[in-house]
């Protein structure tokens, strides 16, 4: 990816998870998969495949290619509710129990952005679908949600100008993430950690 494409949607949840794993994927083009990453793909092979169904009226459309020529943003919906009065309502799945993730309501958000402006329709709500309890949770797209979206996509376009990797985090995300290995923060931190001190030490005897 050079600065001038569009940001993937994925890029922005990768962001807010983590800046690092989002450089490795979107810059280093570095991948690799987990027991979760795993988890999240059979989840999106129920959506995968572009289509569309009539339920009660409702028109179910999936694997809905998106983007935004207002914020450079390309992606795709998971599913997308077309209802009888006009709203439009974008579904995001993921495996787990139903909780709230800013990543994942950030990624939801931006996917509302693009159908908005594509459609020039507002969409105000939608919902992440939570696979192991098959329950939704509805989030409403506020204004504060959506100029996160604009902050992140920035910061990204930043990053990958720069052409520089974010330092590791190091902390419990570590855990969850696919390319630990590939990262390796507990030894970039320590080294980080003791270049600090260094730092520390020389300007103590200045």
């Amino acid at each position: 990816m050079v600065e001038s494409d569009p940001i993937p949607l994925s890029a922005l949840q990768h962001w807010a998870y983590c800046p690092r794993q989002c450089a490795l994927i979107h810059l280093e083009q570095a991948f690799a998969d987990n027991v979760h990453t795993a988890r999240g793909q059979a989840v999106h092979h129920l959506v995968d495949t572009p289509g569309y169904e009539i339920k009660s009226g409702v028109r179910v459309e999936r694997a809905l290619p998106l983007w935004s020529d207002q914020h450079q943003l390309i992606g795709k919906a998971d599913l997308v509710e077309f209802h009888p009065d006009g709203r439009v309502y974008p579904v995001e799945f993921k495996h787990g129990a139903k909780r709230q993730k800013v990543w994942d309501d950030l990624q939801l958000a931006a996917q509302a952005m693009c159908l908005q402006e594509m459609l020039g329709r507002p969409v105000m709500q939608g919902a992440i679908f939570h696979a192991s309890s098959h329950r939704r949770r509805e989030v409403s797209i506020t204004p504060a949600l959506r100029e996160l979206v604009i902050q992140t996509a920035e910061a990204i376009r930043q990053m990958l100008a720069a052409g520089r990797l974010p330092p590791p985090v190091n902390d419990a995300r570590c855990k969850e993430c696919s390319l630990q290995e590939i990262c390796q923060p507990q030894a970039l931190g320590s080294r980080a950690r003791q270049a600090a001190l260094r730092q520390q030490l020389f300007s103590l005897d200045d």
